[in-house]
C-alpha cells in the first residue's frame, strides 16, 4: 500500500456522507440547530435503533457534535465547515439539473429565504452580500472581509451595533456560495448578528426546517434597503 500523508484524507468522510438516510440527516441540521434523536430519525426516514447507528458514524467521522441535556442527547452539526462542504456537494450534484430541480414550490421558499447555519441564505442572503458591496460597506481581509464604516452605518440606520471585529476562532464575514443562487451570500459573526437582529425586528420569521418567511414589516423596512431582492 502506498502512503499518501499529503493527500487529502476524504475517503472516510466520503462514506459517512454516502448512505441517503445520513444525508438526510446532516441536510435536516443545515440550520446550524441541535436535534435529538428522534427528529433525525424521523428525518432519515429510520427507526430509533437505525438512527442510533447512524449517528454512531457520523459522529466518528467529525462530521457532527453532541450534547447531553438531561436524559436526552442533541445532535448538530460539527461546524460550519461541514455545512458549506454539504452545500457544495449539493451544487455539484445539481449541475445540469439546477433550474428544474428549483422549480418546486417547496424549494422556491428555501430560495427566497433559509438559514443556512446561523446565517442568512438564498435571494435575500445574496441580497445582502451584494448591498454591503454596492455600499461600500466591507473592506477585504486576508481572512474575510471587515465592516467599513459605510456599512456600519447603514446596520445602525436599521436599530442595530454591529459586533465588534476582533481576532478569534471564528471569521468575522466571508463570501459562501449560495446553493440556490450560485452567487455568493456572507457567512461568519457579521452575517449571523444580522440575521439574528432582523428575526428580533419582526422583519423575517422562521419556518419550518431552514425555512425563513418575509414578514409584512419586513417587506416594508427591509425589501427597500436591499439591492436585488
Amino acid at each position: 500500500m502506498i502512503d499518501t500523508p499529503h493527500e487529502p484524507r476524504i475517503a472516510r468522510v466520503a462514506a459517512a456522507m454516502a448512505d441517503p438516510a445520513r444525508s438526510r440527516m446532516l441536510a435536516y441540521l443545515l440550520s446550524g440547530e441541535f436535534a435529538s434523536a428522534g427528529e433525525l430519525a424521523r428525518a432519515g426516514s429510520v427507526s430509533a435503533p437505525t438512527a442510533s447507528g447512524h449517528l454512531a458514524k457520523l459522529l466518528d467521522a467529525g462530521l457532527l457534535a453532541s450534547e447531553s441535556r438531561g436524559r436526552h442527547r442533541y445532535f448538530r452539526l460539527a461546524g460550519p465547515e461541514v455545512a458549506h462542504a454539504l452545500e457544495a456537494l449539493a451544487l455539484v450534484a445539481e449541475r445540469g439539473t439546477h433550474d428544474k430541480a428549483w422549480e418546486a414550490p417547496a424549494r422556491q421558499r428555501l430560495r427566497e429565504a433559509r438559514c443556512c447555519y446561523g446565517h442568512l441564505a438564498g435571494r435575500l442572503g445574496v441580497s445582502l452580500h451584494e448591498t454591503l458591496q454596492r455600499i461600500g460597506g466591507l473592506s477585504a481581509t486576508n481572512e474575510g472581509f471587515e465592516l467599513s464604516e459605510a456599512g456600519r452605518e447603514w446596520l445602525q440606520g436599521m436599530g442595530m451595533e454591529p459586533p465588534p471585529h476582533s481576532a478569534g476562532k471564528r471569521r468575522y464575514a466571508y463570501a459562501c456560495l449560495d446553493w440556490s443562487e450560485r452567487r455568493d451570500h456572507l457567512a461568519g459573526v457579521l452575517p449571523e448578528a444580522i440575521f439574528q437582529h432582523w428575526l428580533e425586528c419582526g422583519w423575517l420569521r422562521r419556518g419550518e426546517g431552514r425555512a425563513v418567511e418575509l414578514t409584512p414589516p419586513g417587506q416594508q423596512r427591509l425589501l427597500p434597503r436591499l439591492t436585488s431582492a
